[in-house]
């Protein structure tokens, strides 16, 4: 028997697709936004990929990004950042597919104000969390007093935690509805 003959390893190479294409979407966007701080479409898309297909998918997104981008970033390679920033981007992921296992297909909400503003709310809560853990991870490996790296990080933290809120609101469900549609019959395996 070959492969070809389980109908499960059909969804299974289409989840292992769908990854790889998010994953090069997330590193495209990283790389061509690299001139702008802090302004990062990558965990929009990592939070989205969670919540259309599900946590693990949303998880694994989150974590590839950061393993390829981390150790080919412009910025430079530090093994303890790289690990807190994987970590911390699964976070996205896992949050997104959460959310979206508590909500129904989003295009057919009557409330797409209020969901933007969920959308909003979490895409700021999210950031702020990611941002503490990466700085607290930059202080313990430079050996930086803590409070230090979160005084100097401030006006960074602040352009990423508000430019997430205003993508998360404004194209969450734009991004979400487009998704929904065109894999609606894969969205059944949602893990």
């Amino acid at each position: 028997m070959n492969w070809m003959d389980y109908p499960s390893n059909m969804f299974e190479s289409k989840k292992v697709s769908l990854i790889a294409v998010t994953v090069a979407a997330c590193l495209g966007s990283n790389y061509a936004l690299i001139g702008v701080a802090n302004f990062k479409i990558m965990d929009l898309l990592v939070f989205v990929s969670g919540f259309v297909f599900g946590p693990l998918i949303g998880a694994s997104v989150g974590i590839l990004v950061w393993a390829v981008y981390g150790v080919l970033n412009p910025y430079g390679f530090v093994p303890q950042i790289w690990i807190a920033t994987m970590l911390s981007e699964s976070m996205y992921g896992v949050a997104g597919g959460l959310l979206g296992k508590s909500l129904s297909i989003v295009s057919t909400s009557g409330n797409r104000a209020g969901l933007s503003m969920l959308f909003g709310a979490m895409g700021f809560l999210l950031t702020l969390i990611y941002d503490l853990i990466t700085n607290i991870a930059f202080a313990l490996t430079f050996n930086v007093p803590i409070i230090a790296a979160l005084i100097a990080g401030i006006p960074f933290a602040i352009i990423h935690e508000m430019s997430n809120a205003a993508l998360f609101g404004i194209c969450s469900i734009p991004l979400i509805t487009v998704l929904e549609r065109s894999y609606r019959g894969m969205i059944s395996w949602r893990l």
